[in-house]
């Protein structure tokens, strides 16, 4: 016993020493008369212990500095340095509290090799610095903020840093190190361009050596590989006119940190956690089309892949331009660029007046999937061919979604050809130039043309000589004029009035005074939408849904079309094609998808719709890259425009309709995000005093059906409503409802309400967007989804309480009751169906169909 207590007294000591060691050795705040000594090894460290502050030096050094670096990664990186062109011989160095309130680093001598070197009120002196956990040095004097080293950085960004855009003072932010073992200032700095539009800029000297592309308000769009530095910045105002770029990673924990190399190459470091060292997973240059200007004006540069590390990079001039040293160009030096092979209309006038020479217009030549030239200008018109037309001096533009109309003087440097992403660049050029780019595609055209007629006309001489054994010759000949002529019409017409006929007939189509018939139906040729679909070929397939696949045309007159085949093996038939082709034939919303008509030849059944280019938002809710494409803004847009779009369908439109199917993937976006409702295959039509019905045939996606009708059938605006709820909460979180099954919530409904309960909601918000939303509206948004998804049918608000609650913020809310989602009903639930029903109390669902 006395042998086990001496063991703990001396293993008590041993604790108290080291603890005192690390007391003694470690500090969290430096003030007046506190002194951190290299000799002592002394450091300052935040208060997690995240980062360190401290001396340092090199291998074979007797050089020391002051820096900055991870406390709790071994072996880190230093991420700021004090003295850097100062450097203390020997290990006599301090840190401490000069008389003057500033925060300095002294030598042997008691000399200031380094200072905050800021003004400080000579009575209120009481100054202190501590290093805070994102890696910030601050001074404080009277809890008033007056320095910070993320104000004063040295060559590494790290997040939470906000970099100021605009201002020649504040451009070369960031100064690399002389070399790897030299933190002195170097040659390369890195800032935002203080030039024009915002970009990130790495400068050699004052000569450009990189950029980044411009910022369209969600990423830099010149980037040549998939990086972070597409996602996870944000372009903030100050409150004082001025702005800033800031960046949080999109998971929250992870370690990143962005630095200008001593060798001018710009980077991105993430600590791998597993493999204990930093991942470089981005850098700029990337390859040598990267390194700015490569090429020289009007010259783009491409990158030939001979192996995964041998990039050669090669110049090809624009058309309608030659190179401008043509001996240099072909011995492989660019630098000289292009020049323009003839002189645009305003210099061909001044050339050729008064000589009575015709002057033909100048044209434009399309360059797709390109990294902007650099130095644009952006006007304020949507009509930016004129606006280049109208300027002698405009050499190019381009429209760009989040910055507009984008124009170019002068000459056009640093452009690269891009493998993805990229803009459309409109390059003017001389009428005679846009000419000569055709004319050996016109050989090729007149010989095709030539031997297109020898073969038709072969052709019909084999259906002049066989026609009795062709059988298929109608299918067959209305293909090839609808390829080759306009002998065939887009639309059948006879096909349009049969159905039209057929269809008007319908009992359940022909509510409220026939409200269906009418009009003949936009009936399409079905050879015609073959073609346009390239013979339903797998490269135009755009998706698969239940119906069957969703294929991308083209029609005719050049119009986009999505088309939608009926597969044999659909658990949805004809009736959901006529149902879906009706319904959304008479109705006209800007956020309902739009049916321009249908095709039927035997058991082929097509509904052709206007195209989405954006597809669904599954495709970018749910995909961790693209879903920050999804900022706050947009999001809240979304839901207000679809609460509009089933208002329009339970209250305003001709018929009263519930969709019974929506959900993200049923939301197709348009070219600029806007979201329309699709897919109203299993849509149900009500009577102009029917609220609710009962149903034989439960259909529809497990996870948004309200519990009322998956267990009993029962269906009503309401189960819209609870559809509407799930997708609202799915569009704030940016997770499934289903993906919580091997968690200890069972959905995302059940994740909202522990969250909400607990006075936790806003953690329920995506990570990139929980520090942009508006707290009292996000709050807002997570409470009507709560209320939405209510198990009791009579405790949801309807589509006219929601919308009105998204767009009034001064609506008083209920508070929501507990989605319990049980297999009992409630009393309450089932009197509520049955008021003004004739339901059998025996309902049983006979079949269930889940997509």
């Amino acid at each position: 016993m006395a042998a086990a207590m001496m063991i703990s007294f001396y293993l008590f000591l041993f604790s108290f020493h080291n603890l005192f060691s690390l007391a003694a050795s470690s500090k969290i705040r430096i003030t007046q008369g506190v002194t951190i000594r290299d000799k002592e090894h002394e450091t300052l460290v935040s208060e997690e212990l995240n980062f360190a502050m401290g001396f340092f030096s090199f291998d074979n050094s007797s050089s020391r500095y002051v820096g900055i670096w991870y406390d709790n990664i071994p072996g880190s990186e230093v991420i700021w340095v004090a003295n850097r062109d100062k450097p203390i011989n020997g290990t006599v160095g301090a840190i401490t509290i000069a008389n003057d309130g500033n925060l300095v680093v002294l030598d042997g001598a008691m000399n200031h090799v380094w200072s905050t070197n800021v003004s400080i009120d000579d009575n209120n002196k009481n100054s202190s610095a501590t290093l805070r956990d994102d890696g910030n040095l601050v001074l404080t004097c009277e809890r008033k903020e007056v320095w910070q080293s993320f104000e004063n950085p040295t060559d590494t960004y790290m997040p939470g840093m906000k970099v100021s855009v605009g201002g020649l003072s504040t451009s070369h932010v960031f100064t690399s190190w002389k070399s790897a073992t030299d933190p002195s200032k170097g040659n390369y700095t890195m800032g935002v361009d203080p030039e024009g539009l915002p970009q990130i800029v790495v400068w050699e000297g004052e000569k450009r050596r990189w950029r980044s592309g411009y910022w369209d308000g969600r990423m830099f769009q010149g980037l040549s590989i998939a990086a972070s530095y597409l996602y996870g910045f944000t372009l903030n105002g100050d409150g004082k006119g001025g702005r800033y770029f800031i960046y949080n990673p999109l998971n929250g924990t992870d370690k990143v940190r962005f630095q200008i190399g001593w060798d001018g190459y710009e980077r991105e470091f993430r600590w791998n956690e597993d493999e204990k060292s930093w991942n470089e997973i981005q850098k700029g240059p990337f390859h040598e089309c990267d390194v700015y200007n490569k090429c020289g004006s009007f010259a783009a540069c491409d990158v030939l892949t001979l192996s995964p590390e041998d990039l050669v990079p090669v110049c090809t001039c624009i058309r309608g331009f030659e190179p401008k040293h043509k001996d240099q160009w072909d011995k492989g030096n660019w630098s000289g660029g292009c020049t323009r092979m003839t002189p645009l209309k305003a210099q061909r006038i001044n050339v050729t007046s008064g000589t009575g020479v015709s002057v033909g217009e100048d044209g434009f030549l399309d360059r797709k999937s390109m990294k902007l030239p650099d130095f644009a200008l952006v006007v304020g018109t949507n009509d930016c061919d004129r606006e280049c037309f109208s300027n002698d001096s405009c050499t190019a533009y381009a429209n760009v979604n989040g910055l507009g109309c984008m124009v170019w003087h002068g000459d056009l440097v640093d452009i690269q050809h891009l493998e993805s992403g990229g803009n459309t660049l409109y390059i003017r050029l001389a009428h005679s130039d846009l000419d000569d780019g055709g004319k050996t595609n016109r050989i090729v055209i007149i010989s095709t043309v030539v031997a297109g007629l020898i073969c038709l006309g072969i052709f019909v001489w084999l259906v002049w000589r066989f026609k009795a054994k062709l059988k298929v010759l109608p299918t067959v000949s209305s293909v090839s004029c609808c390829k080759s002529s306009n002998v065939l019409p887009v639309f059948d017409e006879n096909k349009s009035r049969e159905m039209s006929a057929e269809f008007s007939g319908s009992a359940d189509l022909t509510l409220e005074g026939n409200q269906l018939s009418g009009p003949e139906f936009p009936v399409f040729n079905f050879s015609c939408i073959s073609i346009a679909t390239n013979n339903f070929s797998e490269e135009n397939k755009l998706g698969q849904g239940g119906f069957g696949p969703v294929y991308k045309g083209k029609l005719p007159g050049g119009e986009q079309i999505a088309v939608k085949r009926l597969s044999r093996r659909s658990g949805q038939g004809l009736e959901e094609f006529k149902n879906e082709m009706m319904l959304i034939a008479k109705l006209q919303h800007r956020n309902l998808v739009r049916l321009m008509g249908c095709s039927i030849q035997g058991e082929e059944k097509l509904l052709v719709y206007e195209y989405m280019p954006n597809k669904s938002l599954d495709c970018f809710l749910f995909d961790p890259v693209k879903q920050t494409q999804l900022p706050w803004t947009r999001r809240f847009e979304i839901i207000e425009s679809i609460a509009r779009a089933l208002l329009y369908l339970h209250r305003d439109s001709r018929l009263r309709i519930i969709h019974r199917d929506l959900k993200a993937s049923n939301i197709l976006l348009d070219e600029n995000m806007n979201p329309k409702i699709s897919d109203f295959g299993l849509a149900r039509i009500f009577g102009g005093n029917q609220n609710e019905a009962n149903t034989n045939r439960v259909v529809g996606t497990y996870g948004y059906m309200a519990p009322e009708y998956a267990m009993e059938g029962l269906f009503s605006v309401k189960s819209d409503v609870y559809s509407f709820g799930v997708l609202l909460l799915e569009i704030l979180s940016g997770r499934r409802n289903t993906s919580f099954r091997h968690s200890d919530d069972s959905s995302l409904i059940g994740y909202a309400w522990h969250l909400w309960n607990e006075h936790r909601a806003m953690e329920l918000l995506d990570p990139c967007i929980r520090d942009s939303s508006p707290r009292n509206k996000a709050l807002r948004c997570i409470h009507i989804g709560m209320l939405c998804v209510q198990d009791s049918a009579a405790h949801r608000p309807n589509m006219s309480a929601v919308v009105l609650m998204l767009e009034s913020e001064a609506t008083t809310l209920p508070m929501p009751t507990q989605p319990l989602i049980t297999s009992m009903r409630r009393t309450e639930d089932r009197q509520f169906y049955m008021d003004g029903l004739d339901v059998s109390n025996d309902l049983t669902v006979t079949m269930v169909v889940g997509r």
